[in-house]
């Protein structure tokens, strides 16, 4: 199990500055690694898995070593066109709409910006959403 330790400050920097830009959205520890959420619903979580209790993971190993990864919400078509794309993404192994994106040094983080947001668009209630699509 990780914990926010596990997650390099770098990133967590990164994504908590995405995230704080999103109306009442909150971070909190998770199960594993670090999550935001508007009310119940998780917009995104970070963590670092292990590949041999999570058997997913171990094709998205980098030099030998677990990676950071980003879960995620997608409207469906957009899912399909990420995670078919390959590295970094990949259909996360549970929902109908999670895509997972591992972090590091490759990162593009305006594209992780976007990704955040259309994710909380998926979880917000509409009276949120409105308020972000406005600012853009």
């Amino acid at each position: 199990m990780s914990g926010p330790g596990d997650v390099a400050p770098e990133i967590l920097d990164r994504l908590r500055e995405i995230c704080r830009r999103l109306p009442d959205t909150y971070e909190e520890p998770a199960w594993i690694g670090v999550r935001w959420r508007i009310r119940t619903r998780t917009v995104a979580h970070v963590y670092t898995p292990d590949p041999e209790r999570f058997p997913v993971y171990a094709q998205q190993l980098i030099a030998g070593e677990a990676p950071t990864v980003m879960t995620f919400r997608a409207p469906v078509a957009d899912l399909i066109s990420l995670t078919t794309s390959g590295f970094p993404f990949f259909r996360a192994p549970w929902g109908h709409n999670v895509a997972a994106a591992v972090l590091g040094d490759h990162t593009d983080w305006t594209e992780i910006a976007e990704l955040i947001t259309d994710s909380y668009c998926e979880m917000a209630p509409k009276f949120l959403v409105a308020q972000v699509a406005a600012r853009h």
